[in-house]
């Protein structure tokens, strides 16, 4: 098997077994994490979505464009990564589902049981990080330089990193709602299938559609920061723990960056 897809393969993979095992701590835990815990582990996913929307994505797209764009570089990055943003938010309006940490639901109004709505908030959440995923292999299936399959690798690291604590969000407050550990597990196993399936997405579009690389690569930035702003800070309730939400950011970002620039 060629190694750039042996590669492309582990980097889908990583990022839904992560899910999984982060679910897999409902087993072990007998309920929702503190709000110091919440504070930490939601910061620093908040930090390590924003880095790779920076790094791994916001800035190779500029870069890919800088030859025939020249001083107009921005402009792929800028309407991709708002165009990301208004998909999230589209989402936002058309299924209906709760936020966990706020309790906020939006959506059409529907008689959905409170776990579905839940699931499908996480779900949402899920698609820009397997977008962003799938774009930047693809993007190094067509560069097919090992530093380009090394920089896509680390993002999906990155990302998998992040989904340790985000499984466990996921699942141990949930099984509160369905009264079954089994259940929240399969829940919070289920959110993560979602993925590798955009991921797969993404890799198609942006191996296929070579012209829209850039464009593609800030879309899914705008989609991760969205998550970030609309979800992931309010829930990390920082205003509760500012300290610990604050350095559980900058601990993600620090570790995102790293990866970039490393294995990048």
């Amino acid at each position: 098997m060629d190694n750039g897809i042996l590669l492309t393969i582990v980097g889908f993979l990583v990022i839904f077994v992560a899910t999984s095992l982060g679910a897999s701590m409902v087993f072990f835990f007998n309920s929702v994490f503190s709000g110091r815990v919440n504070a930490l582990m939601l910061g620093f996913a908040a930090g390590v979505m924003t880095a790779a929307s920076v790094w791994s994505l916001l800035i190779p797209s500029i870069e890919s464009v800088n030859d025939t764009f020249g001083v107009w570089s921005w402009v792929p990055a800028v309407l991709g990564f708002i165009v990301g943003g208004l998909f999230l938010m589209l989402l936002d309006h058309v299924i209906p589902h709760i936020h966990f940490g706020t309790e906020q639901e939006e959506g059409p109004k529907t008689h959905l049981h409170k776990s579905i709505k839940m699931f499908l908030a996480v779900t949402i959440h899920n698609i820009p990080e397997g977008l962003a995923v799938g774009f930047a292999f693809g993007a190094a299936s067509i560069d097919g330089s090992a530093s380009a399959y090394a920089a896509a690798l680390g993002l999906s690291v990155g990302i998998a990193i992040q989904n340790l604590p985000e499984g466990a969000a996921v699942s141990l407050p949930m099984s509160q709602v369905v009264r079954s550990r089994s259940k929240a597990f399969l829940f919070g196993v289920g959110s993560g299938i979602v993925e590798p399936i955009a991921a797969l997405l993404g890799f198609m579009l942006a191996s296929q559609l070579i012209a829209l690389q850039p464009w593609l690569l800030a879309f899914a930035a705008g989609a991760m920061i969205f998550v970030v702003a609309e979800d992931l800070i309010p829930d990390a309730k920082m205003e509760e723990n500012p300290h610990l939400g604050t350095w559980g950011f900058m601990a993600g970002f620090a570790v995102m960056m790293v990866l970039d620039v490393a294995l990048g």
